[in-house]
């Protein structure tokens, strides 16, 4: 995964209150109680303030795993840099 990963972990974590034994590389939204409707937008939030980014609507609804949050940051970072 990219240098993303990390920081972003670190985001799903505190964002959606994980216990620290989660795997979150492989967290599927609703695999967990916490990464409901209102965890994805408080998720979402997070992130776009962590990195300084924003996302558009399509991508708030498909960003439905970790892997593909890492994706969608790596690409919005990189275009604003």
């Amino acid at each position: 995964m990219s240098e993303v990963a990390p920081k972003l972990r670190e985001v799903f974590v505190e964002a959606l209150d994980l216990d620290g034994d989660v795997d979150v590389e492989n967290l599927k939204y609703r695999d967990l109680e916490a990464w409901d409707s209102v965890g994805h937008m408080a998720l979402v939030a997070a992130i776009e303030d962590e990195f300084d980014i924003e996302f558009d609507t399509d991508q708030v609804i498909d960003m439905s795993s970790f892997k593909v949050a890492v994706d969608m940051v790596t690409d919005l970072v990189s275009k604003n840099d």
